[in-house]
């Protein structure tokens, strides 16, 4: 997998069980319905990059627009994690 695409933030907002079965090396784990309460923990930067994922890119665009409504103006729905792994192994 090409690490230089998985720089900076990047969160993954499955499950617990999926983010334990495999996930980016080094994002954050916040499940999409804590993504409000929790930003926090990772940055109050609005306007830092901030990359998010799931399994399918449903669960992280609703945590994207979640983002986005708080005023973070670089929320990015990266989509899958499998499909990200292909595409950038």
């Amino acid at each position: 997998m090409s690490t230089n695409y998985f720089t900076g933030i990047w969160i993954d907002v499955r499950t617990p069980d999926e983010f334990n079965a495999g996930h980016i090396a080094g994002a954050a784990h916040i499940p999409y319905e804590e993504i409000a309460l929790r930003i926090g923990e990772v940055t109050a930067d609005k306007d830092a990059v901030i990359h998010l994922y799931c399994r399918s890119g449903n669960r992280s665009g609703i945590a994207q627009q979640t983002l986005l409504a708080m005023g973070f103006r670089n929320a990015i729905n990266e989509g899958g994690y499998e499909a990200l792994v292909q595409q950038h192994s």
